[in-house]
């Protein structure tokens, strides 16, 4: 992987990765040129290289940077929702929307995430890595320490929280990301929330707890 050259003004920087977003996101990676990333900016061609050695590096730097601010998006989501749970299944039920809302909203970002899924043949290996763990993978571990944690309170009956993670996941969110089209297109927000609270109820007949243990609740601060 080539290396992220140092030299030019911040605003320029953070320009040309606004820019690099757009372009990313509504070209592909294979066809976004330096050129029109330039252009978007309001830069040169040189000064875009005087702040990213290549296409590559630029690419990944702007990826890292929209997976890392929807990843942190979530985790908020996930201390509003999860760290003191109020009544199991509407907490859950009320991440689940929320997540959803999130990824559907989210822009550009859901954009260049868009064209990641839709190249991702096409996307250099390291880049591609890089991303999966600073966007999916993440968010998936993090829900995986909220499970485990849900699990040691009595609230959830959990042997695998990763493998939790994931069918949460499949239960509550891919239905509503297939429809949209990762954020391509509109989902009603009771359709949204339809799909969340069957998709909980679903994770619940498998993973739930008790019923004395799961009606012991904490509140949320």
């Amino acid at each position: 992987m080539a290396t992220t050259g140092g030299a030019g003004r911040p605003e320029k920087r953070k320009a040309i990765t606004r820019a690099a977003t757009t372009v990313f996101g509504r070209e592909g990676y294979v066809r976004a040129s330096m050129d029109a990333i330039a252009a978007e900016a309001g830069v040169s061609k040189r000064t875009v290289y005087n702040h990213f050695a290549d296409k590559e590096t630029l690419f990944l730097s702007v990826a890292l940077q929209n997976s890392a601010e929807l990843t942190e998006r979530i985790r908020e989501l996930m201390a509003k929702y999860l760290d003191r749970v109020v009544e199991l299944r509407q907490d859950l039920i009320d991440f689940a929307v929320q997540r959803a809302r999130a990824v559907l909203s989210a822009g550009e970002h859901g954009a260049l995430g868009r064209a990641i899924r839709a190249e991702v043949a096409n996307i250099p290996a390291d880049v591609l890595e890089a991303w999966l763990e600073a966007g999916p993978i993440a968010s998936q571990r993090d829900l995986a320490q909220h499970f485990a944690a849900l699990a040691e309170r009595g609230l959830l009956t959990v042997e695998d929280a990763a493998l939790a993670a994931e069918q949460f996941t499949l239960l509550t969110f891919h239905g509503i990301a297939e429809r949209s089209f990762w954020g391509a297109l509109p989902v009603a927000d009771e359709e949204v929330e339809r799909i969340a609270a069957a998709g909980v109820d679903a994770f619940l007949r498998i993973h739930g707890a008790s019923s004395s243990a799961a009606s012991s609740p904490t509140a949320r601060g």
